[in-house]
């Protein structure tokens, strides 16, 4: 694991913030590759399965993507004590994450079984669209808890500043799943639940590679693998946060659709393709943020205020810097990109003007990320979740006012990512940038 020291030049703080960014990155892109994987192998197999799957997809990207604090929580706890010191309370904190995430997928896993038919039906979906979407979610449902415990034992790993592991376990994974996925669909005739074992599979093998890594560790450092009810009780309560932060988020998210959809089909197809640039440049922005989660962490736990000043500024240009950058490519190739994903004119010049206002607001999306990451490195949950509310009620009303006071598509898409991308974001930003000039967050040692 690595560390830093107050001698360290700027250009050796950007070699390791590369460093961890990089295979962070990697990893950050496995899970929508598996997701890809399954629906280019079941594509073929006919429409229905195809919308089955896909609404499969969508509920377990939702409970997975509202479990991602398992991450979130681990990786300051595990940073924060390998900074003062304690490795015994690094790997504690990793085995009380790791139980969490355990005892979370079993409870999940049971309420999926039960409720997989009135969810999907709930989504609107009938007849044979249905009965796939519920065979792919029982099928992945034993998978679950393993998708859990990888979110976790990815954030111990992390904290330890060791983002190339789960890069490497993650492509394992990922070619392993188009395997059995394609071997049991076609091959064992299983259709759309072949698609979903396999990837249980694949996750579980996952799971047992990082189990086999990080038990050993925890033995030697003397302690228990039975979970401590205090550690158990910590992660619960810094995930709660963390989930309300993650829920605010996908509320807003959800309410931008909606408004979408009112404003009609054009404006939704290209809401939906602008928001795809945004949802593979949010993946950059995301190593960025995980980055200043394990390196914080670090220095914080070493209780050195200066290095945690000097740290968060340079990530914050870097933020912004990447912003810059990609707003300046993005405003560039904003004729271009339509044109890959739609032959429909309307679409295109309606996706072009969502991508101005998106290429605009890049610096300030770049700040906010790695803010958001700086803060959740310093295990300031409570006021991350807190925040989140206060962006979302901010966020409605101009949401609203888009829907209530637009009528035509392209002033409708103009609208909708100017309250998104300098509305939501700028609160975002807001929010995060007052607390970040104080020192309420900086909980020195652990």
């Amino acid at each position: 694991m690595s560390s830093s020291t107050p001698t360290e030049s700027p250009k050796s703080i950007s070699r390791q913030i590369l460093a961890l960014a990089v295979p962070a990155l990697g990893a950050l892109i496995a899970e929508p590759l598996f997701l890809m994987a399954d629906s280019a192998i079941v594509g073929h197999l006919g429409v229905n399965e195809l919308a089955g799957a896909a609404l499969g997809t969508t509920v377990l990207q939702t409970a997975v993507g509202l479990m991602i604090f398992l991450a979130y929580a681990t990786t300051p706890a595990v940073a924060r004590a390998i900074g003062a010191g304690r490795p015994g309370q690094a790997m504690a904190a990793g085995r009380d994450g790791m139980w969490f995430a355990v005892a979370l997928g079993v409870v999940l896993s049971l309420l999926g079984y039960f409720t997989a038919r009135p969810l999907v039906q709930a989504m609107g979906s009938t007849g044979a669209t249905t009965d796939f979407a519920v065979d792919y979610i029982h099928y992945s449902l034993p998978g679950l808890t393993a998708m859990l415990l990888v979110l976790a034992a990815t954030g111990v790993l992390r904290g330890m500043q060791d983002t190339k592991t789960p890069l490497v376990v993650a492509t394992a994974g990922f070619g392993l799943n188009i395997v059995l996925n394609f071997v049991l669909v076609y091959g064992a005739h299983m259709s759309v639940a072949g698609a979903a074992l396999g990837t249980s599979i694949a996750q579980w093998l996952m799971a047992a590679v990082y189990l086999w890594m990080l038990l050993p560790r925890i033995r030697q450092q003397g302690i228990s693998l039975a979970p401590s009810w205090a550690g158990f009780i910590s992660t619960g309560q810094v995930g709660s946060w963390l989930m309300l932060r993650n829920l605010t988020m996908r509320a807003a998210l959800l309410l931008t659709v909606f408004v979408a959809t009112s404003s009609g089909t054009q404006t939704l197809a290209a809401h939906q393709l602008v928001f795809t640039i945004f949802s593979f440049l949010a993946f950059a922005l995301d190593a960025l943020a995980i980055a200043a989660q394990a390196m914080i962490g670090q220095e914080l736990g070493r209780g050195d205020a200066q290095r945690v000043r000097e740290l968060t500024a340079i990530m914050s240009r870097w933020g912004i810097y990447f912003g810059v950058v990609t707003g300046l490519l993005l405003f560039a190739t904003s004729w271009v990109f339509p044109m890959m994903f739609t032959a429909d004119e309307q679409i295109r010049q309606l996706t072009t003007v969502g991508l101005w206002v998106l290429a605009l607001s890049q610096p300030l999306c770049g700040l906010v990320f790695v803010l958001d990451g700086v803060l959740i490195g310093a295990g300031d949950a409570r006021y991350l979740g807190i925040v989140g509310a206060v962006n979302l009620v901010v966020y409605a009303p101009m949401l609203w006012a888009v829907m209530a006071f637009t009528s035509d598509p392209h002033s409708a898409i103009w609208w909708i990512w100017v309250a998104f991308a300098l509305g939501f974001m700028a609160s975002r930003g807001i929010t995060l940038w007052v607390r970040a000039r104080g020192t309420a967050w900086m909980r020195l040692g652990h």
